[in-house]
């Protein structure tokens, strides 16, 4: 029997899981690997990821481009031990025991590029700050 702690799981929602929360989702893949599980959803989802967030992203060497929008489910909430929000309201459900955190950040959507970048670098930071917070050694 394995005497390591579990993984850790984060869910990163916004309403359209088109930018912000497709962001966060994949800082975190890059910087936690194996040591957490991580899941996007949106409360609305758009049909695609934000091409301009994709391009936004391929400048730090993050693919999105086979990334897709994803619904909110109340299991994905319900099996994550840290849910963050990204200006989607009260389309989140709500359960005890859960860590929940709201990031304010503007919506990528309809901006330019360069309006996404630093919508971009403060995703990572914040994902950065996180990463320390759940003592996950962070990659490069």
């Amino acid at each position: 029997m394995s005497t390591a702690a579990p993984r850790p799981s984060v869910l990163f929602v916004c309403v359209h899981n088109a930018g912000r929360s497709q962001m966060g989702a994949a800082f975190l893949t890059r910087l936690g690997g194996d040591q957490v599980e991580v899941r996007s959803a949106g409360s609305a989802p758009a049909d695609a990821v934000n091409p301009t967030v994709v391009k936004a992203m391929a400048e730090v060497g993050i693919d999105m481009s086979a990334e897709t929008p994803k619904v909110l489910t109340t299991e994905a909430v319900r099996s994550s031990d840290v849910v963050i929000t990204m200006g989607c309201g009260d389309a989140c459900p709500v359960f005890p025991g859960k860590r929940y955190l709201d990031w304010q950040l503007d919506d990528p959507a309809g901006q330019g590029l360069d309006a996404v970048r630093p919508i971009r670098d403060a995703i990572e930071q914040r994902v950065r700050a996180l990463v320390t917070e759940l003592g996950i050694s962070a990659a490069a």
